[in-house]
């Protein structure tokens, strides 16, 4: 397998997330950690497809900033997306665990938008 086509998949798995977190966004009420956890999840495997496309190491980790420092070794732009990436980086592991979390509609609403805009910024910089 290439790395353009391991790099689809984490692009396809991400999706499936981003697709999550919507589909959630319509129930009444709204399990906001687990929407803002499919969004990290859709930025994380964004990311992860990027440096898979770029032959990088794929890091077990949930660190958005991590990674975005990682895919910042083939693009120096990724710089612009930080602020998303620090938003984002605690819903990969604290929203999973019994320890609670003030969230609240609009946290859910701004993870969902962050999630598309880490999607759209890497798909620009693959197309």
């Amino acid at each position: 397998m290439d790395n353009k086509d391991i790099a689809k998949e984490w692009f396809e798995k991400a999706d499936l997330d981003l697709s999550s977190a919507n589909f959630l966004l319509k129930m009444k009420p709204e399990p906001l950690e687990i929407i803002c956890y499919h969004c990290q999840q859709c930025a994380e495997k964004y990311l992860k497809g990027f440096i898979a496309l770029n032959g990088g190491e794929i890091t077990k980790t949930h660190d958005l900033v991590a990674l975005g420092k990682q895919c910042s070794e083939y693009e120096n732009s990724f710089v612009e997306i930080q602020k998303i990436l620090i938003n984002l980086t605690d819903y990969g592991v604290h929203v999973r665990y019994p320890f609670y979390i003030d969230l609240e509609d609009e946290d859910a609403l701004n993870a969902t938008e962050d999630a598309v805009k880490i999607k759209e910024f890497v798909l620009r910089l693959i197309n």
